[in-house]
């Protein structure tokens, strides 16, 4: 290995923690049953694009206001 260490004690805590304590909830034998796929998906550590954060959909916001302009009315909405 690259002399990086392994953080066991992050690890343990993300799946054995309480759901309120910000951790999946798992008991130990659902844990250590995991596969790495499984492990990297619950750590939010999966294959696409990230979850759409607080500060992300503020810019989003701020890029993309909602106006009303002429004929822009939905259904059953006055012009």
């Amino acid at each position: 290995m690259s002399g990086a260490r392994f953080d066991w004690a992050g690890l343990l805590r993300a799946g054995l923690a309480p759901l309120a304590q910000g951790g999946a909830g798992l008991r130990p034998e659902e844990f250590w049953r995991l596969t790495p796929l499984e492990l990297r998906l619950m750590l939010g550590r999966g294959a696409g694009p990230s979850a759409l954060t607080r500060a992300g959909l503020l810019a989003l916001m701020a890029d993309y206001p909602d106006t009303k302009e002429r004929g822009d009315a939905g259904p059953g909405e006055p012009d």
